[in-house]
C-alpha cells in the first residue's frame, strides 16, 4: 500500500498533558485556536472513537525522487515549496490506503466485524507522541519524528481499530545528542527551547496557517519560501537515511518544484484554482498565496519585471496583499539586497541534498 513502516500501540497519550497545556498557554499555537479544542481526545484517543483498543501507526516517505532542494534556496528568484506539497494532496490518498488497510484487517478475521477508522491530520490526533510510544522514532529538538533509518521525510497516519492486537514497544531514548542544528538554523529562530516550537515565528505557520499580516521582522527572513520550509529537516544528520519516494502521488505537479517566483505571482485566481485543485497548497488561499510571493518577491533580486508585476497587481489585490506588495516595493527600490540564506552557509550545508 506504499507505507514504509507500521507499529502499534495503546490509544493513550496521556503522558503529554501537562506538556501540551504549558505549549497553549504560551501562546505558541498562535491563531489555531482549533489546537485548544478537544484537549481530552487528544489526550485519550478512545473519547474520539470510543470502541478503539489499539492504534496502528504508519509512516509513508515523501521526498519526490529526483526533486531539487537547496539548488532552489540558492535561487531568490525561485519558489520554494515545502517538499510534501509538491504533488496531489496526501490527506486523501493517504486516508485510501489506511481505510483499505482496515478492509484488509476485516477479510482476515472470520465471524465478527473490524471496527476501524483512518485519520491523517484530519482529526485532534496526537501522532507524533503516538508514533513515538508505538516505536517508530523518537521527537527530535525540532519537534518532528526522527527515524534511524528513515531520518524525517515522512508522513504519519492512524489507523483507530478495535482489535486487542499485540503492542510494538515504544521509543524511549532521544537520539539527537548534542546536536541543535535544527534550533540554530531556523531561519526566524521559531525553537525558543529544545521540543518546543513557537509557531507564531515559524515560516510554515505564517505561510500557511496564519491568514494576517505577516510581522514586519519576519518578512525578510523568509526568503523565497512561499508555501512551508524544510530548513529543519535539510540540516538534520538523520536524513542523510532518509529515502526517496516513487509515490505517483508526491511527484511534482506544475513545474512547483522550481518555479519562477513571477511566475506564481502572475496567476489570477481563476489559474490558481485550477492548478492546485487536490493540492494542500489550496488551504492557504489566494488571498494567502499572492500575501507570500510578494513576501519573497521582496526578497529577491528584483528588476523592472518584477517591479511592474507588483504595481500592475496592487491595484486589484486586498489590502492585506497591497500592504506586503508596498513592503516589496519599498524592498526593491531601496536597493536592499536579497536576504541571506543561513542554511546555505552552516557547516552542515555540505551534507545538504541537492
Amino acid at each position: 500500500m506504499g507505507f514504509a513502516d507500521c507499529a502499534i500501540t495503546l490509544p493513550d497519550a496521556r503522558t503529554e498533558a501537562e506538556q501540551l497545556q504549558l505549549w497553549l498557554e504560551r501562546g505558541y499555537h498562535g491563531s489555531m485556536d482549533y489546537l485548544t479544542q478537544n484537549v481530552d481526545k487528544r489526550l485519550n484517543p478512545t473519547l474520539l472513537v470510543p470502541e478503539t483498543r489499539r492504534i496502528i501507526m504508519l509512516r509513508m516517505d515523501y521526498l519526490p525522487s529526483q526533486t531539487p532542494i537547496t539548488g532552489v534556496l540558492r535561487d531568490p528568484d525561485k519558489a520554494y515549496v515545502a517538499r510534501y506539497t509538491l504533488g496531489r494532496d496526501y490527506h486523501k490518498m493517504m486516508r485510501k490506503r489506511l481505510k483499505q488497510l482496515g478492509q484488509w484487517l476485516d477479510n482476515q478475521i472470520e465471524g465478527t466485524e473490524v471496527r476501524f477508522r483512518p485519520f491523517v491530520d484530519s482529526a485532534p490526533v496526537l501522532e507524533r507522541p503516538l508514533a513515538r510510544n508505538a516505536g517508530l522514532g523518537w521527537i527530535g529538538k525540532h519537534t518532528l519524528l526522527l527515524n534511524r533509518q528513515a531520518g524525517s521525510w515522512f508522513l504519519l497516519g492512524e489507523l483507530f481499530i478495535d482489535l486487542p492486537l499485540p503492542i510494538d514497544p515504544p521509543e524511549t531514548e532521544s537520539h539527537c545528542g548534542r546536536c541543535s542544528a535544527c534550533i540554530d538554523i531556523c531561519p526566524t529562530q521559531a525553537f525558543p527551547e529544545p521540543g518546543v516550537l513557537d509557531a507564531r515565528r515559524c515560516i510554515s505557520y505564517l505561510t500557511i496557517e496564519y491568514k494576517g499580516s505577516i510581522p514586519l521582522e519576519l518578512r525578510p527572513l523568509m526568503g523565497n519560501r512561499i508555501f512551508g520550509c524544510d530548513d529543519c529537516q535539510l540540516i538534520c544528520p538523520w536524513n542523510r537515511f532518509a529515502k526517496r519516494s516513487d509515490e505517483p502521488d508526491f511527484q511534482p505537479r506544475h513545474n512547483l518544484d522550481q518555479a519562477a517566483l513571477l511566475e506564481l505571482f502572475l496567476w489570477d485566481e481563476a489559474t490558481f484554482l485550477k492548478l492546485t485543485e487536490g493540492s494542500a497548497i489550496r488551504r492557504t488561499g489566494y488571498e494567502g498565496w499572492q500575501r507570500n510571493l510578494a513576501v519573497a518577491l521582496g526578497n529577491g533580486r528584483g528588476g523592472q519585471q518584477v517591479i511592474d508585476a507588483l504595481l500592475n497587481r496592487r491595484g486589484i489585490s486586498s489590502e492585506l496583499v497591497q500592504e506586503h506588495i508596498d513592503w516589496a516595493l519599498t524592498r526593491l527600490t531601496s536597493g536592499e539586497a536579497p536576504s541571506p540564506l543561513p542554511i546555505l552557509d552552516h557547516p552542515g550545508a555540505r551534507r545538504l541534498p541537492e
